[in-house]
């Protein structure tokens, strides 16, 4: 029973002490977060716009190919449905 209480209050301590140290933590947290921004190499606007240019490109191609492929499907469907329903 004493194991018990002594083990109950380690974990209180432990919330407590965990509790308390938020605030070092927190800042550690944001001094890390700030030298791995610092790290970071953005793009520049070029390269924003190049890239930018290659998705619009890629959608249209791909609606293109998707409008397409659904047409063929869907004159299939009606095909063979006005054949079955003969």
């Amino acid at each position: 029973m004493a194991k018990t209480v002594a083990v109950a209050e380690q974990q209180t301590n432990t919330g407590m002490q965990q509790l308390k140290s938020l605030p070092e933590r927190t800042m550690s947290f944001l001094r890390d977060v700030r030298s791995e921004m610092r790290k970071v190499v953005w793009p520049g606007r070029a390269e924003v716009q190049s890239t930018t240019t290659v998705v619009l490109v890629t959608v249209f191609i791909f609606a293109g190919y998707f409008w397409l492929v659904d047409n063929v499907i869907g004159r299939a469907v009606e095909y063979i449905l006005r054949i079955a329903s003969r």
